[in-house]
């Protein structure tokens, strides 16, 4: 039988050699894997982390190992490109930091052995991903085993696939379920022995045959059922010779069925299932992408406690352990491959290897329902006869490798609905911001029932939406000024839009956890996206995860919004609670302030701020407390303060009944004056954009520019660096002196 042996213990580890080393190097660092070397540099900001090749190396006596006739290599994650050597012999090169592949050592395998993986971080022009809103963390970052195996095995070979695909079908109450193994070496004198179980482990079915493809029937099939039911199965293979079993392998599986109706969303073994849920990015503070099983763990629990019924898993290959959990949980899994942001016409060849390598390695996993093609890949247009040829063939890749499996893609903003883009995958969604990036919070809902009404046999859905919070507070919100409050709101808002919309087949919140951004600056904390519903380190649930948690959880809870915003300045000041029990009473002091229902699952308070006050809500036998202070002037550790910015919005000197720089673009060019101003600004921002009149790959459109009319004039020059557009503190200060020479509309 086979033996797998992990080998995470004991490498040396170096960013200095310029080449392939041939012994151990004493200077260099010991490390254990899993190993990330932009744990830090990739989550401070500056878009500085270390982006190149670093080397890790093992020593190996073969005395040491298993015996056997052939030993694999198996690397679970090597961001992004990697080279195998043994004993100074190039053996392998991969390319694509997410998926699972294998080499095979034996010819090469001596008595004392040096084992040398190179993994390679850099920017190119052929691997995915290369721009992105996130951190391209290097490292050997998931589990390296040596795989030891008889002659004879289940394959190893083929895009690091498991060697056994289990593919039921529901049929009424009972499911026909194929096995399909893939063999290396067969000899006639050998036959596969499969045999199914169930959660139990209670031997169900099993045959023993020459075939490498077999059916059985399973009578009243007990379904797997997602959050409600995720009922297991396991499928295994023994590859036997007479009485000895010379390899083994195994899959969980789940019997389902499910279709996404254009009218009434995700359907799950007949009935409507809403998918509400989330996206995840798999890094850490501190870890990077070099996460244990209890960070997985961690995740998957605090994901359930939300209620969500699905996870959008973004924007790459995850662990494999996390399918596993998704499966055990019965959550519903969008799984993509990292074709993003920018299409590059030499990358092709790379989108269809990450493809076959997620459905190959993912295949058995109920979770799975839909194979991501890309997102927001039309940054550049989505006329590209290139970009367009790339998407049919991953999506009839797609459905060659899988048939009983759907295809989608995320779309950015600014995609057209009308475009041939928007018509290649099976169902598709849209990443929408309004509320923050620009827009309002009221575009949301009606821009999916015009695409809606527009396309009614497409189904339709959102694939990322949020916007970011950190521990800044107010009592006055407004998008883009990072408070927890305004997050709050934002979701409140979109909540109530989102999740009363049947037809929408899927919604994903981005995103549960914030996340590496190394380019990130913005917000007062480098270096990260803080759209999370938690934070970085997952030690404090914003309450906007408690908005989801009234919506989507059976588990009954109250919860007092505001715990991080004590002083207030204000003399009655709004508290919001968050239950999904029908009634909530608050209490100020020990004086009850009234009972309250709402429908919605948000209650709302104005409670009288004097002195300390001890609030306690209360919903049935639940309770949640938090305090607050009257103070007479604001506190200044609530307010947003960004690192390194030019100039912060409330340093802005503001004239009553003038324009400053923390009024929004439509505002002012809404003014005559304004509007004469603005065209020179404008003229040096397009002159940044190019001649094509584009950012980064980004169209700037009609559609772009009303978006951009609802931020403030400071938020969209903070932005126009990107563009390439520099403005001095000096300029930023010359502007806003003309903006309060125009007055404002009576």
């Amino acid at each position: 039988m086979r033996n797998i042996l992990n080998l995470n213990y004991k490498w040396v580890f170096t960013k200095q050699a310029d080449s392939v080393p041939t012994e151990i190097n004493p200077k260099w660092d010991f490390v254990n894997l899993p190993h990330c070397w932009n744990a830090i540099d990739g989550q401070d900001g500056g878009a500085d982390y270390y982006r190149g090749t670093c080397y890790y190396a093992k020593e190996i006596e073969k005395l040491d190992l298993p015996e056997a006739d052939r030993y694999y290599l198996e690397i679970k994650g090597a961001n992004s490109s990697a080279d195998v050597y043994l004993n100074g012999k190039a053996l392998a090169h991969h390319d694509g930091g997410y998926s699972t592949w294998r080499v095979d050592l034996t010819d090469t395998l001596a008595d004392k052995n040096l084992l040398v993986i190179s993994v390679d971080n850099s920017a190119n022009d052929k691997v995915y991903p290369q721009m992105a809103d996130f951190t391209f963390y290097g490292g050997l970052y998931r589990d390296v085993n040596l795989i030891c195996v008889n002659e004879s095995h289940f394959d190893l070979d083929y895009y690091g696939a498991p060697g056994i695909k289990v593919t039921p079908v529901v049929n009424g109450k009972d499911a026909d379920v194929e096995v399909e193994v893939y063999l290396t070496n067969k000899k006639d004198s050998q036959k596969v022995r499969y045999t199914l179980k169930d959660a139990d482990g209670n031997v169900v079915a099993q045959e023993t045959s020459d075939e490498t493809k077999v059916s059985f029937k399973l009578e009243n099939v007990h379904l797997w059922h997602g959050r409600k039911d995720p009922y297991l199965y396991t499928a295994e293979a023994e590859l036997v010779a007479e009485d000895a079993v010379l390899d083994n392998v195994s899959a969980r599986f789940g019997c389902r069925s499910f279709k996404i109706d254009p009218e009434n969303g995700f359907i799950l073994n007949g009935e409507e299932y809403p998918l509400r849920g989330v996206s995840r990015h798999q890094d850490r503070w501190g870890r990077g992408n070099a996460l244990l099983p209890e960070h997985h763990e961690e995740d998957i629990d605090l994901i359930c406690e939300v209620g969500a019924t699905t996870i959008r898993l973004a924007h790459y290959q995850h662990d494999q352990y996390f399918y596993d959990l998704c499966d055990e949980k019965g959550l519903v899994i969008w799984a993509e491959i990292p074709y993003i942001s920018k299409h590059m016409a030499t990358g092709r060849e790379n989108t269809i290897s990450q493809m076959k390598e997620l459905i190959m390695q993912n295949y058995n996993h109920p979770s799975i329902v839909v194979w991501g093609l890309s997102n927001e890949i039309t940054m550049s247009g989505e006329d590209d006869p290139d970009l367009i040829e790339n998407h049919n063939i991953l999506n009839n890749l797609a459905h060659e490798l899988d048939k009983t499996r759907l295809t989608t893609l995320a779309a950015l903003t600014m995609c057209d609905i009308d475009s041939a883009y928007i018509q290649i995958p099976d169902v598709v969604s849209y990443n929408h911001y309004f509320g923050w990036y620009g827009g309002d919070t009221t575009m949301n809902g009606p821009w999916f029932d015009n695409f809606h009404k527009k396309h009614p046999n497409i189904p339709i859905g959102c694939s990322e939406y949020g916007c970011e919070a950190l521990n800044w507070h107010t009592s006055d919100p407004k998008q883009g000024d990072y408070t927890e409050e305004y997050q709050a709101y934002y979701h409140e808002e979109l909540i109530k839009q989102f999740f009363t919309r049947k037809f929408m087949w899927a919604t994903h919140v981005w995103n549960m956890f914030d996340f590496g951004a190394d380019a990130r600056n913005e917000g007062g904390e480098n270096g990260q996206n803080h759209k999370g519903l938690v934070t970085f380190d997952r030690k404090y649930k914003k309450d906007s995860f408690y908005a989801y948690k009234a919506w989507l959880s059976d588990d009954p809870f109250v919860h007092l919004c505001g715990k991080r915003y004590i002083d207030r300045v204000e003399e009655t000041t709004k508290v919001t609670v968050y239950s999904n029990l029908p009634e909530v009473e608050l209490f100020a002091n020990g004086v009850s302030l009234g009972k309250k229902s709402a429908a919605d699952h948000f209650f709302y308070f104005d409670v009288p701020n004097c002195g300390e006050t001890k609030l306690v809500a209360k919903a049935g036998d639940f309770t949640d407390e938090s305090v607050i202070r009257k103070v007479d002037t604001f506190n200044e550790e609530y307010r947003l303060r960004e690192k390194g910015a030019i100039l912060n919005w409330f340093d802005i000197t503001e004239r009553e009944g003038y324009f400053s720089l923390n009024d929004t673009l439509n505002d002012i060019v809404a003014c005559p004056e304004g509007q004469q101003l603005f065209k020179a600004l404008a003229a040096k921002m397009m002159q940044g954009l190019g001649n094509d009149g584009a950012s980064g790959g980004m169209d700037v459109g009609a559609g772009m520019m009303q978006m951009l009319g609802s931020f403030t004039v400071i938020r969209l020059t903070s932005l126009m660096g990107t563009a390439g557009v520099e403005l001095t503190k000096e300029d930023l200060l010359g502007l806003n002196a003309q903006l309060n020479q125009i007055k404002k509309p009576e």
